[in-house]
């Protein structure tokens, strides 16, 4: 093994300008690929991250205006949901997981001390922040059942506000803040990057406190449901959309009078953009890959031809076929296996600097965020370069074990 291993790096020192060039194909091959594939990965984190800290199965239903008349009821005539069509989807709706009603008032000023804005005011259930499980709280806790049982004057509120009104790397909870002139506690500091983060200009209040200060009855803006587990989102969707025209006499061809939106939708779109742009990384990146590749086989042929006399040699000594097909694929697999691990570290080396740049300089680009190739990416880089590399150097070696020791010797 050590006497074969001198060899290939003697006959490489032999032609250093051949494997150089030969090494560098293959390098640059696996730089591009996973240059390609750490850029698609910061597209996807940047698009992903628009969709903001929420889960991707949630729907939200809210009333519009009709466009057809129905049953002697004109065109034009606007849905108001209530508490009722809640219920109604409770016990009606197959697959339901989890249901909150929202209202909103709109914006209002709020205020602290001597600082103020205007900011969104909506009163939800506990229920709320089940279904937007996944938005973080830098300081506090999210509402729960007390608060709306015990009719509370509290508020979690969005970072955008707490930057508005307080100082600073102050903790907001525990303040006293008015809400259009009401004093409200702070219980939780939330970051919603949905829409941008629009969703952290937000304050929510519980939905009993929200009646009782400002009214409205059991009038509600919009119903926010998740399915169970496994349920189809789109065909719940239709039951809750059919079950509210149903209530509220709406045409069932009129798309206006109850209107709904469906995370899935979008993310469903994106998922499948983002494997269409992998397959296309992947097949340009390869096609980078397989020239280099080819560059290492014909070289590989090269030698062959340069040492057929050399070969011829060894086998008139009594070296095997395999002994032979052994060391012509140890060098192929040696001079890609070094060069395309060195291609892989510079390339992930390169992404961690560009990483580590846009954080420092602390640019916040809208679809583009921590390109990374991960671990599993990386092991198939490596792996797929030993496979190349065996295959480069195969149909040559098996060529030079085929060529018998007198039609050696006579080769020029």
């Amino acid at each position: 093994m050590l006497d074969g291993l001198q060899e290939i790096l003697f006959t490489l020192r032999q032609n250093k300008l051949r494997t150089l060039l030969t090494a560098f194909g293959v390098f640059w091959g696996i730089f591009m690929l996973i240059l390609l594939l750490g850029a698609g990965k910061g597209m996807e984190n940047g698009v992903m991250n628009n969709f903001g800290a929420d889960v991707l199965d949630f729907i939200i239903v809210y009333p519009g205006t009709t466009s057809v008349a129905y049953h002697g009821m004109g065109v034009g005539r606007a849905i108001q949901l209530t508490q009722e069509d809640a219920q109604a989807i409770i016990r009606q709706a197959q697959g339901l997981g989890t249901l909150s009603t929202e209202n909103t008032l709109g914006r209002g000023e709020i205020t602290y001390d001597k600082k103020g804005g205007d900011f969104e005011i909506h009163g939800i259930p506990d229920e709320y922040f089940k279904i937007k499980e996944d938005v973080p709280f830098n300081f506090g806790r999210k509402p729960d059942m007390l608060d709306s049982d015990q009719i509370r004057k509290v508020t979690v509120i969005g970072t955008a506000v707490a930057e508005r009104l307080f100082p600073k790397g102050m903790n907001p909870v525990g303040k006293d803040i008015r809400v259009k002139g009401t004093v409200m506690k702070v219980t939780g500091v939330f970051y919603d990057n949905f829409n941008r983060g629009q969703f952290s200009e937000r304050i929510y209040i519980p939905e009993t406190t929200y009646e009782k200060i400002f009214g409205g009855g059991n009038h509600i803006s919009s119903i926010w449901v998740r399915p169970q587990k496994g349920v189809d989102g789109f065909q719940l969707e239709k039951q809750i959309v059919d079950i509210l025209k149903v209530r509220h006499g709406v045409s069932p061809d009129d798309i206006r009078g109850v209107q709904s939106f469906n995370m899935a939708k979008p993310a469903q779109r994106v998922t499948a953009l983002f494997i269409g742009i992998k397959i296309l990384i992947w097949f340009v990146g390869l096609g980078t890959l397989m020239a280099g590749v080819v560059g290492v086989s014909n070289i590989m042929i090269i030698t062959v031809k340069e040492r057929t006399r050399e070969i011829g040699i060894r086998k008139a000594l009594g070296a095997t076929p395999l002994s032979i097909v052994g060391t012509l694929l140890m060098e192929s697999v040696l001079v890609t296996g070094i060069s395309g691990y060195l291609g892989l570290v510079v390339g992930v080396g390169l992404l961690e600097l560009i990483s580590l740049g846009l954080r420092s300089a602390g640019a916040k680009l809208p679809f583009f965020q921590n390109p990374e190739v991960n671990f599993n990416v990386a092991l198939t880089a490596i792996l797929l370069l030993i496979s190349v590399g065996a295959i480069a150097g195969l149909m040559p070696a098996l060529r030079a074990a085929s060529i018998s020791p007198t039609e050696a010797m006579r080769a020029d």
